[in-house]
């Protein structure tokens, strides 16, 4: 999916699936371009960026970026592991067409460890990687809280699983460094570098399994580190783009801890700043200096239907010119009974659209970008 040279600093590579109520060394990746290249190469963690070797002529400075909701493979989805190139039905066209496509993968990679303290458990085998990987996406998050369910094996297997299967993951790792580390590649001769930390205060992961010194866990976005990264990624000139799973689940407006740290973040130098968690759309548009921030994309693949704006979802597509976002895409698509995100037209469509708009209100975001 990825038109321009690929570069992973610090990204882990792994199989894994969200499940919302919501990683180890690898080798180096020799760059390429285009979606299929990047499908037959191994992601990597690194300590340097590989070159641009995008085509002169490629580099337009113009480039686009997808991003979905909670992608989970509990309960009816997991029998989609069984054709894992088709696990994402007609969804996949929509995520297909960037030159880069994410996603949070909300879960445990492992068929064992230890089921923590919590209402719900989510895992998943590592083939579900592959089938994020079909479906079109290009790079994960798992800074949220079902990456650790099943304890501290349960999260070895999943750092095992990411090194395995050469599918870039971020957001989590067996030390805080890798936790924080970005994901970084080259898009149409535009560097990017995408960072993801775990905002939500559940039972146990935030409190047990935040990434430290010298242990593995997820990153955690109220550690000062966050900022610190984004802020030296910005003045090294790096576009920057911040996935973060946070906010009060089912409630559409964002919460204080939301909007003060897409301020934070935006003043440290991120363009973008992307969220879910509270398996609801929430609003979406500009802040006055320009960074483009979505407080919440809804459930994508998921378990379970709800029968209301719960099943509501979509494929936000961000375009960039250099280091700004210059236009914004919403791909609206709602859950049907196998946990697939179809495509909506008609009155569904416009319905969703209607809905966003709405859920823009209790923002600080307009919806058209500053001049």
């Amino acid at each position: 999916m990825i038109r321009g040279t690929r570069a992973l600093i610090g990204a882990v590579t792994v199989t894994a699936v969200v499940a919302g109520g919501c990683s180890g060394p690898t080798h180096p990746v020799p760059p390429g371009t285009g979606r299929s290249a990047v499908r037959r190469t191994p992601s990597a963690t690194t300590s340097a960026t590989r070159p641009d070797r995008t085509p002169h002529s490629a580099r337009t400075g113009r480039f686009t970026v997808s991003f979905a909701g909670d992608v989970h493979f509990s309960g009816r989805v997991r029998k989609r592991l069984a054709h894992p190139a088709t696990a994402f039905g007609p969804a996949a066209r929509v995520l297909r067409r960037a030159d880069l496509t994410m996603v949070n993968l909300e879960t445990a990679i492992t068929r064992g460890g230890i089921p923590q303290a919590k209402e719900f458990h989510f895992r998943t085998p590592p083939i579900a990687l592959r089938a994020l990987r079909e479906g079109g996406v290009d790079v994960a998050t798992e800074a949220n809280n079902h990456g650790a369910d099943y304890g501290l094996p349960g999260l070895h297997d999943t750092l095992r699983a990411i090194r395995r299967s050469h599918f870039p993951v971020i957001g989590i790792g067996r030390n805080a460094d890798q936790a924080f580390a970005p994901y970084r590649t080259t898009l149409n001769g535009v560097k990017v570098a995408i960072f993801a930390a775990d905002q939500v205060q559940d039972e146990t992961t935030l409190s047990l399994f935040s990434a430290g010194a010298h242990h593995p866990g997820v990153a955690n976005a109220y550690r000062p580190r966050l900022i610190r990264e984004v802020r030296r990624a910005h003045r090294r000139g790096w576009v920057v783009i911040v996935y973060v799973h946070w906010g009060i689940e089912l409630d559409t407006c964002p919460s204080s801890d939301q909007t003060s740290l897409a301020t934070r973040l935006a003043h440290a130098g991120a363009d973008a700043v992307i969220g879910t968690h509270a398996h609801v759309l929430q609003g979406d548009g500009w802040l006055p200096d320009g960074t483009f921030v979505a407080y919440g994309l809804g459930n994508y693949l998921w378990w379970e239907s709800f029968h209301n704006d719960q099943d509501d979802n979509g494929v936000l597509t961000l375009t960039f010119h250099h280091h700004r976002v210059v236009a914004d895409r919403f791909s609206p698509a709602h859950l049907d009974s196998r946990g697939v995100p179809m495509p909506a037209h008609g009155a569904r469509r416009r319905r969703i659209l209607a809905e966003l708009a709405h859920d823009r209100s209790c923002t600080d975001l307009s919806a058209h970008r500053p001049r």
